[in-house]
């Protein structure tokens, strides 16, 4: 039997790092290792000197070198940094400016097509004095966003977004945003419930920004504490297609039938069996997408009775039929 997939993280610390902007996001990735063995994030924080200081004047020692070459499929984290560190009234003084511009240079020779890049907070200046945000959608914290429109001239800058991803670039707004990101990634490669189950430990809501597409299904209502309605929702997002009874579920979560009902609808935001349909239709569409099955097999994998009842749930979520993700 193989073991999980592992995927390579390099976390870049600059001088005068962001001290959240590292935790953050690695936390994210610790707790997800330690949860599940399909995916393992091996983590190696680097930079152009082994030791920095932080953001809050703590200093961060026993960093690697900036490896060249990058490892084959690496995401590289890109951590934003301060211009005045805690207990230091002195800006960035001409070795830390030195240490940025050997950052900037590596980004330039070593990120290629297959890594993935990642930025928090102004980390994105970083990448874009490299290049490689030229063609982009991206974003920053909202105090650069100026400062990175004009450092990638040939990016699109989005101004009002906690997270931006196009293509192999993903780039996240300030500070506290990188968790945010960070736990998309790991709705994305490892799984929703993965990434539930972390923010659940971490005690923070999976957010999206206003203006970016809906919420996937797999993390909508859960931006709540209640232990039974998570007990509910894991059940159902492990396996959308069953037949689930009102009664059984609210076994599950140790209450009565009239109770779970109420109690989903205050802390999920949303109605038991619309959870659920969300959760099927999001089913349905990956399997449209990713198989060539027809229109019965698939509303019967997903779990409706019938195409038609398929069709019904799918028009409460989407503008089009289920037939545009194929034409599309």
């Amino acid at each position: 039997m193989s073991g999980p997939a592992e995927i390579a993280v390099v976390v870049v610390c600059p001088p005068r790092t962001l001290l959240l902007d590292v935790a953050g996001p690695v936390e994210v990735l610790r707790k997800a290792n330690l949860i599940q063995e399909k995916v393992r994030f091996r983590v190696d924080h680097v930079g152009p000197c082994s030791a920095v200081t932080s953001s809050i004047g703590l200093g961060l020692s026993g960093l690697g070198p900036l490896p060249a070459p990058l490892p084959e499929g690496a995401t590289v984290v890109l951590a934003g940094t301060a211009e005045l560190v805690l207990g230091d009234p002195d800006p960035p003084g001409e070795d830390e400016r030195a240490a940025q511009d050997a950052i900037v240079a590596w980004l330039r020779a070593e990120v290629r097509p297959g890594h993935r890049l990642v930025s928090i907070c102004s980390g994105a200046l970083l990448a874009a004095r490299a290049g490689l945000l030229d063609g982009h959608d991206c974003t920053t914290h909202h105090a650069a966003c100026a400062e990175l429109a004009a450092l990638a001239p040939a990016a699109r800058v989005l101004e009002d977004r906690l997270f931006v991803e196009d293509r192999e670039r993903l780039t996240s707004a300030g500070i506290t945003a990188g968790i945010d990101l960070m736990l998309h990634l790991v709705a994305r490669l490892v799984d929703p419930a993965c990434a539930a189950a972390v923010a659940r430990y971490l005690v923070v809501y999976l957010r999206r920004a206003g203006h970016d597409p809906q919420a996937s299904p797999w993390l909508e209502g859960r931006n709540h504490l209640h232990p039974a309605i998570h007990r509910v929702q894991d059940a159902v997002s492990a396996d959308p297609a069953r037949a689930w009874s009102l009664e059984t579920l609210a076994d599950l979560a140790a209450t009565s039938p009239r109770h779970l009902s109420r109690l989903f609808n205050r802390h999920a935001g949303m109605s038991l069996p619309a959870y659920v349909n969300g959760l099927r239709v999001a089913l349905a569409r990956d399997l449209l997408a990713r198989t060539r099955l027809d229109m019965e097999r698939v509303a019967e994998r997903a779990g409706f009775a019938s195409p038609r009842q398929l069709r019904r749930a799918w028009s409460r979520v989407n503008d089009g039929p289920p037939s545009a993700v194929r034409d599309g």
